[in-house]
Parts: C-alpha cells; sequence; structure tokens
C-alpha cells in the first residue's frame, strides 16, 4: 500500500511500527555446525506467525535466541522497532516475551500453581502470598478456556493439562509476545483441536504468535504467515491465504513430498504376536489400565491400536515391551511365552520405538553412537572377548545409520544426544530399532515431532517392515497415520478393545465414535 508523504495520519501505522518483532540476520553457530544461517523474522502485532522447516532446519535455535537462551554470533533483535539484547530468559519475560517449549520446562514435584508463579512469587515476611495468584489463575483460565486444577501435581497430569501450565505461565507474566515450539507434538486430537482456538483466541486479543511446527494442516488452519528455513537457511515467507500444503512441502524439503502413503492390500501369514487376557495395573489410580485384552498380529501386516491418549495404549504397550509387569494373562512371540520375560530376552524378539524418546528411547548424556548399540554393544561386532568396546566398530556402525536415516547432528556419531533437536533424537532411535533383527516391531507415535519429508520416509519404512515379513504394532494418535498406514485398526477405550477396524472400509468419523466409547463391538482374538 503506498503511504502519504509526510506527517502519518492518526490511526497510521509507520511499517516499523507494525511489527511487534523483527529478528535481522541472525546467524547462530554450535561446533560443527551453522544453526541458523543470516535469516531474517518479522513477527506483525496480533498475528499467528509459523515457523517451518525439516528437523535440525534451525526452528528452535531461532526462537532459543529470541527468548534469551542462546546468544547470536551476528544480528540484531527490534521489539517494537527499537533494538534490543536478551542476553537471558528474565530479559525476555521483562520485554513481554514468553515460549512454551517442546519439552516443558516444568518441576514435577510443583503444584501448577507453584509452576505457573515459579520465579515471579509475591512474598510477605519470607511467606508466599498464594490467594492472589491463585484469583489471577483462575480468572485467566476461564478467560482463554484453559481449566486447570491449580493444586494438582505435575507428575499427575495429562501432557495436555501441563501444556496448559506452560501457557499460563506466559499469560500470568502478561506476555504479549508467545512462542510456542511444537506445541501439538504430545497432544491428542482434541486437545489440538482446543489449542487451535485458543491460539486464535489470544491473537484476537492482540497477542503476536510465533509457532513453531511440523504439520501443514495445523498451519493452513491457524496461520496468518509462515517462514520457511532450510538448513538453517531462510527460504521465504508467504501468506496462507495464497499458498497450499504442497507447495509449503516444497519449500521446506526443496523436493516434491508424497502427503499419501501408496502401499499394496497386506498378506497376513503366521501369527507373530498372540496376547491372551492381558490386564495391566494403572500407576495412577486404583483401577487396571488394561483390562482383559486379546489381539493377534500376524506376519505381514500393521495393526493399529488407536485411541484417545490415557486409554490404556501406554500400559498395553509397557506390558508388551517389559516396562510394567503384568497382572494377568499371556504373551507370546512366535509361539514362545515372554509374559514373565526379561527386558533382554525380548529385545532379541521385538524392537520398539517408545513413545517418551528421552525417558525410555535414549541416555541423553550418552553420545549418539553409544545410543545406536544400547541393545546391541554385547553383541561380538562390538565387544571383544575380554568385555571391552570395539570403538572403530560402534563409529563405523553409528556413522552408517547416520548416513541411511538423515540423522542430522553438529559432530555426528560423537554428538551428545541432549544437544540434538527432538525430530532427529526420534530419527536415531528409529533408524537403531528398524536396524535391529527382529519379528515384530511396536511402533508408539513414531512421527511424533517429525517434518513431512521424514514422515514420508518412516512410514515407508514401517510398510517395507511389513512388506519384509514383520509383524508391525503401531500406536498412533495421528487419525491420518491411522487411516493411511495401518491395514487393520483396533479401539482401545477406557483399557479394553472396543472395536476392530478396517480402514478401507471405515470412516474418521466412525472411527471418532468408537474412540469416544459411542460404539463397542465384541472383538475376536
Amino acid at each position: 500500500m503506498r503511504r502519504a508523504q509526510g506527517k502519518k495520519k492518526k490511526g497510521e501505522r509507520s511499517l516499523q511500527e507494525e511489527y511487534a518483532i523483527e529478528m535481522l540476520n541472525i546467524t547462530k553457530r554450535f561446533p560443527g555446525i551453522i544453526a541458523n544461517d543470516n535469516v531474517t523474522i518479522q513477527l506483525r502485532r496480533g498475528e499467528i506467525h509459523a515457523l517451518l522447516g525439516e528437523n535440525g532446519a534451525g526452528k528452535s535455535t531461532l526462537m532459543s535466541v529470541l527468548f534469551g537462551l542462546y546468544q547470536a554470533e551476528e544480528g540484531i533483535i527490534k521489539k517494537d522497532g527499537k533494538e534490543v539484547h536478551i542476553t537471558d530468559p528474565n530479559v525476555a519475560n521483562d520485554l513481554g516475551i514468553g515460549m512454551v517449549h517442546q519439552h516443558f520446562k516444568l518441576v514435577q514435584c510443583f503444584t501448577v500453581l507453584d509452576n505457573i508463579i515459579l520465579g515471579v512469587e509475591t512474598t510477605k515476611n519470607g511467606l508466599l502470598l498464594k490467594d492472589e495468584a491463585r484469583k489471577k489463575i483462575k480468572a485467566l483460565s476461564e478467560k482463554y478456556g484453559l481449566m486447570v486444577d491449580p493444586d494438582a501435581k505435575i507428575e499427575d497430569i495429562t501432557v495436555g493439562m501441563q501444556q496448559r501450565t506452560e501457557i499460563l505461565k506466559m499469560l500470568y507474566r502478561d506476555n504479549e509476545i508467545l512462542i510456542f515450539d511444537e506445541p501439538t507434538a504430545v497432544l491428542t486430537p482434541q486437545e489440538i483441536e482446543e489449542l487451535m482456538q485458543i491460539m486464535k483466541n489470544l491473537a484476537a486479543e492482540g497477542k503476536s504468535i510465533l509457532f513453531i511446527s511440523h504439520k501443514l494442516n495445523e498451519i493452513m488452519e491457524v496461520a496468518d504467515r509462515c517462514s520457511v528455513l532450510r538448513r538453517g537457511k531462510y527460504i521465504g515467507t508467504v501468506d496462507i491465504k495464497d499458498t497450499t500444503q504442497e507447495e509449503l512441502s516444497r519449500m521446506m524439503v526443496g523436493r516434491d513430498v508424497q502427503l499419501v502413503v501408496e502401499k499394496e492390500p497386506s498378506v497376513p501369514k503366521d501369527v507373530v504376536l498372540d496376547v491372551e487376557n492381558m490386564t495391566v495395573a494403572s500407576r495412577s489410580h486404583n483401577n487396571n489400565a488394561v483390562k482383559g485384552v486379546s489381539f493377534k498380529v500376524r506376519q505381514g501386516e500393521i495393526v493399529c491400536i488407536a485411541g484417545i491418549d490415557g486409554n490404556g495404549q501406554t500400559e498395553l504397550v509397557y506390558g508388551l515391551t517389559g516396562l510394567e509387569p503384568i497382572k494377568q494373562g499371556s504373551v507370546k512371540i512366535c509361539g514362545k511365552d515372554i509374559t514373565h520375560a526379561p527386558i533382554r530376552e525380548r529385545s532379541a524378539l521385538l524392537s520398539h520405538i517408545p513413545e517418551d524418546r528421552h525417558k525410555h528411547g535414549l541416555v541423553l548424556d550418552y553420545s549418539l553412537e553409544y545410543n545406536m548399540v544400547l541393545q546391541r554393544y554385547f553383541e561380538p561386532e562390538f565387544v571383544t572377548g575380554a568385555g571391552f568396546l570395539k570403538k572403530k566398530s560402534i563409529r563405523d556402525y553409528a556413522n552408517r545409520l547416520i548416513e541411511e536415516y538423515d540423522v542430522r547432528s553438529g559432530q555426528g556419531p560423537v554428538t551428545i544426544a541432549r544437544s540434538m533437536s527432538g525430530g532427529n533424537q526420534q530419527k536415531a532411535i528409529i533408524g537403531r530399532e528398524l536396524d535391529r533383527e527382529h519379528k515384530l516391531l511396536v511402533a508408539v507415535q513414531p512421527t511424533r515431532g517429525l517434518d513431512v519429508g521424514a514422515i514420508e520416509n518412516i512410514h515407508r519404512e514401517l510398510i517395507r517392515e511389513r512388506d519384509n515379513g514383520s509383524a508391525v504394532l503401531l500406536v498412533s494418535l495421528e487419525l491420518e497415520e491411522v487411516m493411511n498406514v495401518s491395514d487393520r485398526i483396533l479401539v482401545m477405550y477406557e483399557g479394553e478393545i472396543v472395536g476392530e477396524l478396517d480402514p478401507r472400509k471405515t470412516t474418521t468419523e466412525e472411527l471418532g465414535l468408537y474412540m469416544a466409547g459411542a460404539r463397542k463391538e465384541k472383538v475376536e482374538a
């Protein structure tokens, strides 16, 4: 729009005043890698601005620079047109900048209220004054539809509730610039829908939002503009109303991406996994989390356990993999009873891509190469007869997996796992588990936190596993993934399997009814 020269009219903004945040020519380096290479991002007031890119493209690093967790070697940051120096997160908070991290920064043994006020507590004579804080939190909860129990401990609430706590932390501090780093990666479809609406409400209130996501459909639904990074470099910014998912994916990975899963019909053969009357106790309450579940998975098929998070899927997988004891029933793999078998014995028969990559997938302070051999270090390929590790063999093996699965890390096999992006941590686990000998692959949320290019590759790998004769048990909260990848769908509701569906003959609406408990049917073992 052409602006008149000279004095601005009343109510007219200059181009500079239009932007709440400007990150200009930002460069951030780490050992062996340039995470951000001369990147410029400009956030308008009251907009939802998506930041899109492959795993390891530099999105979280860029936002960590804005939040003061990292300091850029080059470039400047402006807020409301004025240059600012954000040396740590306290400075960012003082400037009205808040961030919800991909892996939440909450104290597990503290209550919701204590986490929200942590660092900005009101005290009198050395005592915490919580009544005013409680009133403010309640008012914010009601205003933005973020209902939480302020007295619940973080360790006892769902990840969706934990995320609400993180958002309330930002709002409690009156932040005007809100950064959401992969906010939907750990949420159920229903929680994602709620979060999308909350973000729209926040933007309507005048908040400015930076939204990191890999999910193109979410970006198309909620964002006003989208900036794309690829391997640390800025590719471009587009208006969402003028683009398509295909165009965004092309900008992100530099090639056309197959968004629809292509596969031949399955040809199931012998039974690999045979679960009979499995019952697993719940950690959080007195009832059983899994209640007398029976099912089979055969060679050459992908069976998906679908359901709303918290309906027993996690405990079912824990029972299969040995992370939790089974109260009742039996588990057999290829006819061998492993109901009470130790972990190493199970690991020889099954590979497991866990739900929580930090808790059960990696030793975060180990190097990438040692993480790659966590379940194989005792094999002759990697250890001598005297018990010494063959370091060259381990490194060669890690380098092969890094190459095959495109695991991006600053220092290759010696990179500390904790320093890697969440998506590349996930790719490392997937590479390790698929490469091991196994009869059964248990894949829990395998594409969580991955970009569309990586998701395309993982779906292709799952189908290749099936076609090569493995049995695949997939546990997913992504309805699109459930419908496109699986050959059979088993729906769990309140610890029971309430339906068996054929993805070729059902709809997402019918699947949703089963997931919500509105329909039940008898499922044959």
